[in-house]
């Protein structure tokens, strides 16, 4: 059975960092593209960013651009998520996913184009 297990959430101070690790079990990290995802209080879910198949290909969402670093240990088959420079309105809950696709934006993030999702941890940040 397919799973993908986030870990790393918590609480930060503004400007802090964390780091997000999502672990993936009976799908190896490599033959998808996988994406993070979060959704704050009262907001839809965001598009966060992803990382191509190969690993070359990243894309983030603006609000992250600059500050967020998607990256993959294929050894360990792992996604991670470094977040630094971290913002109140970062707070929301993180998510990853696998899909076939690789997928750079918003708009074309439907959930249906995604074949397997986390469960989501939570990240606070408080100033």
């Amino acid at each position: 059975q397919v799973q993908l297990v986030e870990s790393g959430g918590g609480s930060a101070q503004v400007g802090g960092s964390l780091r997000l690790s999502c672990a993936a079990s009976a799908l190896t990290v490599t033959n998808y593209a996988m994406t993070w995802f979060r959704q704050g209080p009262r907001k839809e879910r965001e598009f966060v960013g992803a990382i191509s198949r190969g690993g070359s290909t990243t894309a983030y969402a603006d609000s992250v651009k600059g500050r967020f670093t998607i990256s993959r240990d294929n050894a360990k088959n792992t996604l991670y998520l470094q977040m630094d420079t971290l913002k109140p309105e970062d707070t929301a809950v993180y998510t990853c996913a696998a899909g076939r696709t690789f997928i750079a934006t918003q708009v074309l993030a439907n959930k249906d184009r995604y074949d397997y999702w986390g469960q989501g941890t939570q990240v606070t940040v408080s100033s």
